[in-house]
């Protein structure tokens, strides 16, 4: 490919119910990039059970079409596509996939969380914080790009303009005798059902607080919590609270973009790597995977505690300077 050249890139990744939509919101992040710079974008993969997820597309104008799971036959869809690239961001593709597209002349772009399962890729993508100092497979292709670290963490313009102009944060409302404001949320469709437990959890603490809830699953919760469908006003929730609850997900990115104090649990394996990282740097108070004792408890001070919680996002806020997804679309544009 050359400079200049008309670019289409397909964005291969699922989002529903129980995959959740992580995987997608960042992939619109990279699209948002790329269609600013004249890249014709199309998706490619299933949103299923997620009418939030759905809609994150058709109000960009992105375009889904179904892909098949088999390497051949996706590579025939994107050779029939026009194809120059195609970015694989999946823990459930044939581990042949990347493999399959090269041969076919199509460049790839994986985005993985540590361990990039086998998959083949002309550029790797790994944006969790201190990915650049640890180790990568020996078995990735030798001339492979490694994209590491949060240099190249993808944010979605919704986030980026809250940083850039300060007048688009919401003030904050005076608060029922000056309880702090805090949003819980879990993804787009919490896959792992979690938000009620969680809501449960701040309530055990028996410090005052006003609770936003983010639930696809309406629920009756205890205390002063409002429980809200997933909205495309996240972005503006979290920068307007005093502290969020949520798991080590994409969205901890958005969060330390926008300086907000976190308290973080994980729901899935490869959120790991970021909540043990987040919570070491001290950039994010750590919940542990269960909302227990010791849990309510950490949440219980962070309640009773504005510069305890200040502290977390004054360390957090640095951390990401919202142009990742500019370096990524520079690499894999570029000309190779």
């Amino acid at each position: 490919m050359t400079a200049g050249t008309v670019r289409r890139v397909g964005l291969r990744c699922d989002a529903g119910v129980e995959s959740g939509v992580g995987h997608l919101v960042r992939c619109v992040a990279l699209a948002e990039e790329l269609c600013v710079r004249g890249v014709e974008v199309v998706f490619l993969g299933e949103v299923r059970g997620s009418a939030w997820a759905r809609a994150q597309l058709r109000e960009r104008g992105l375009p889904l079409v179904p892909a098949p799971r088999e390497p051949a036959e996706l590579a025939v869809l994107a050779a029939g596509l026009g194809l120059d690239a195609v970015v694989l961001d999946s823990y459930l593709l044939p581990e042949k996939t990347g493999a399959v597209l090269r041969e076919a002349g199509v460049r790839v772009l994986a985005i993985v969380d540590g361990d990039p399962l086998g998959q083949e890729a002309d550029l790797y993508l790994d944006q969790n914080l201190g990915a650049e100092h640890r180790p990568f497979p020996s078995s990735v292709p030798s001339a492979a790009v490694r994209l590491a670290g949060a240099r190249y963490v993808l944010l979605r313009d919704s986030v980026r303009r809250l940083k850039r102009d300060q007048q688009r944060v919401p003030d904050r409302a005076p608060r029922r005798g000056g309880a702090p404001r805090v949003l819980c949320f879990f993804g787009g469709t919490d896959s792992a059902g979690v938000a009620p437990a969680w809501a449960r959890a701040l309530t055990e603490t028996g410090r005052p607080f006003a609770g936003t809830v983010v639930s696809p699953v309406p629920f009756v919760a205890e205390g002063p919590i409002e429980v809200i469908p997933p909205t495309d006003r996240l972005p503006e929730l979290m920068a307007g609270a005093d502290l969020v609850l949520t798991a080590a997900g994409s969205a901890v990115w958005e969060l330390l973009h926008l300086g907000v104090p976190a308290a973080l649990t994980w729901v899935a394996g490869n959120q790991l790597i970021g909540y043990e990282e987040l919570v070491g740097r001290g950039a994010a108070a750590g919940l542990g995977p269960e909302p227990g004792p010791e849990a309510v408890r950490v949440l219980a001070g962070l309640l009773g505690d504005p510069a305890a919680r200040e502290e977390h996002g004054r360390k957090g806020r640095d951390l990401v300077d919202g142009r990742g997804r500019e370096r990524v679309a520079d690499a894999l544009l570029a000309p190779g």
